[in-house]
C-alpha cells in the first residue's frame, strides 16, 4: 500500500507540475498566436496600400520597359518591379512579427537568428539593386556600340556590343557578391587576368585589322570636305554626277550607267570639278 501511495504522489505531482508550466506558458503561447494574427493583418494592409502606391507611381510600365530591353537576351525571364517590392516588405514584415513573437515564447535563440537575417536583407537587397544596374547599363552600352557600328556601317557591332555587355554584367556582378559579403578576391583576379589577356588580344587584332578602315574614313572625310553630292566631276576616264559619298565608297552617275569607285582610288587619281 505504502508503494501505491508513492506513485499516487508521484503522480500528483508530475500532473501538478505539468498544469503549472502549462498556466505559465499559456499566456506566452496566446500572446505569440495574437502577435502572429495581428501581423498578418498588419501586412495585409501595408502590402495593399504599398501596391496601390507603386501603381499609381507606374512601376508596372518601368517592368515593362525594362523587359522590353530583353536585358537576359531572351523574353522568357520577366522582371516585375512591384512583385518583387511587395515579396521583399512582405517577408520583412513577417521576420519582425516571427521576432517579437520569439521573444514572447522566451526563444533567444530564434530571434537572435533572424534578427541576424534581418541585419543582412539590407545588404543582399543592394546587391540585388547592383546587378540590376548592371544589367540595365550594359543594355545601354551594348545598344549604343551596336548603333555606332551600324552608322559607320561597319561589321562585327553585334559581337564587339555583346561583348561589352557581359564585361559589364560581369563586374557588375563582382561588385553585387562583394556588397552581399561574398569574398570574390579569387574570381576577381581570375576574371581580369583573363580579360586583361583576351582585351589585349582583341585590341592587337582590331588595331592591325582596322588600318584600312580607318585609312577609308580618313579619305572619305577629305573627299566630303573637298567634293559634295551633285557635283559634276571627272575622275580618271569616267564624268558624271556624283549621287552619294559612303564611309568607304563613292556612287558616279555617267551616260554609260552607275559605277562605284573605292574611296582610296577617289583620292589617288586626279579629280576635276566642273563648273
Amino acid at each position: 500500500m505504502e508503494t501505491l501511495s508513492n506513485w499516487k504522489n508521484v503522480t500528483l505531482d508530475s500532473l501538478s507540475s505539468m498544469g503549472k508550466n502549462i498556466g505559465a506558458a499559456l499566456p506566452k503561447i496566446v500572446g505569440a498566436i495574437a502577435i502572429l494574427i495581428l501581423g498578418w493583418l498588419i501586412i495585409k494592409i501595408v502590402l495593399f496600400i504599398l501596391g496601390k502606391i507603386l501603381k499609381l507611381a507606374k512601376m508596372d510600365a518601368l517592368s515593362e520597359r525594362i523587359n522590353e530591353m530583353d536585358l537576359l537576351g531572351n523574353g522568357k525571364f520577366k522582371i516585375d518591379i512591384v512583385k518583387i517590392t511587395l515579396g521583399f516588405v512582405k517577408w520583412l514584415l513577417l521576420l519582425v512579427f516571427f521576432i517579437v513573437a520569439a521573444d514572447i515564447l522566451d526563444w533567444g535563440i530564434i530571434s537572435t537568428e533572424i534578427g541576424n537575417l534581418l541585419r543582412y536583407l539590407p545588404r543582399l537587397f543592394t546587391a540585388l539593386v547592383l546587378f540590376t544596374i548592371g544589367l540595365y547599363l550594359g543594355s545601354i552600352v551594348k545598344n549604343a556600340i551596336k548603333n555606332l557600328f551600324e552608322s559607320f556601317e561597319f561589321g562585327g557591332g553585334k559581337i564587339i556590343s555583346g561583348l561589352m555587355f557581359y564585361v559589364i554584367v560581369i563586374f557588375m556582378s563582382i561588385t553585387a557578391l562583394n556588397q552581399a559579403g561574398v569574398d570574390t578576391t579569387i574570381i576577381t583576379n581570375n576574371i581580369t587576368l583573363i580579360m586583361g589577356s583576351f582585351l589585349l588580344a582583341f585590341a592587337l587584332g582590331l588595331g592591325l585589322g582596322s588600318r584600312e578602315i580607318v585609312a577609308d574614313l580618313l579619305r572619305s572625310f577629305y573627299t566630303r570636305k573637298n567634293y559634295a553630292v551633285g557635283d559634276k566631276v571627272v575622275i580618271g576616264e569616267d564624268s558624271g554626277v556624283i549621287e552619294a559619298i559612303e564611309n568607304n565608297s563613292l556612287t558616279l552617275v555617267t551616260k554609260n550607267g552607275k559605277f562605284v569607285i573605292p574611296i582610296k582610288d577617289v583620292v589617288s587619281q586626279k579629280v576635276e570639278i566642273k563648273s
